[in-house]
């Protein structure tokens, strides 16, 4: 049985600024192109039978750059959609909402394009992207390049906890994270490794 190896793009400008960063389709800064070249390594080392990716040409490009060019785009792996939130920081949505969380407090309808999705939403997406990719674990690891709020709720319901458990699970630019089983109960293998220099 293989692992499902999950990857958060690289460094963008947004990401970099602490920026809510769900439909808009910001770049990789150059720091995140070397971010993302970094993980090739670890990549090649691995037996992959399947590769997906978000939408976003941010996650698109991190695929690429980490020597998976053939990985398909899978619309569940679009990141949370903020709504009145994108391309906010958190700084600056509780100056208007004191005390605000994201994680219990959901975000606000947004103009075309960004209405907004609750935390059980994007589990939703994150359950049929997993119920997708489970059969194909029997045949090596499974990729999946897409974005840290995205890749936390699908790691929780991995985990068969509530989607807002995702909460708990911090994730960098960059980094590389790989979901298993053990005894038959799934498990978090590893979490957060940078890529090898």
């Amino acid at each position: 049985m293989g692992e499902l190896i999950l990857v958060r793009h690289g460094e963008t400008r947004w990401s970099l600024a602490h920026r809510h960063t769900g439909r808009t389709d910001v770049p990789l800064t150059a720091d995140g192109e070397r971010e993302a070249a970094a993980l090739a390594g670890q990549m090649a080392a691995r037996s992959i039978t399947a590769a997906f990716t978000s939408p976003a040409r941010r996650a698109a490009r991190t695929a690429e750059l980490a020597g998976l060019p053939a990985a398909k785009p899978d619309p569940d792996l679009a990141e949370w959609d903020y709504g009145g939130y994108e391309g906010r920081t958190t700084a600056e949505i509780r100056a208007e909402r004191p005390g605000w969380y994201l994680w219990r407090d959901g975000v606000i309808p947004g103009g075309p394009g960004h209405p907004g999705e609750t935390v059980e939403q994007v589990g939703a997406r994150a359950d049929r992207v997993l119920d997708r990719v489970r059969p194909l674990l029997t045949g090596g690891d499974v990729v999946l390049i897409a974005h840290a709020h995205l890749l936390r709720i699908l790691t929780a319901c991995w985990l068969r906890l509530a989607p807002a458990q995702g909460r708990l699970f911090r994730l960098d630019t960059g980094t590389l994270s790989s979901l298993g089983a053990e005894h038959d109960e799934p498990v978090i293998a590893s979490w957060n490794v940078p890529a090898a220099s």
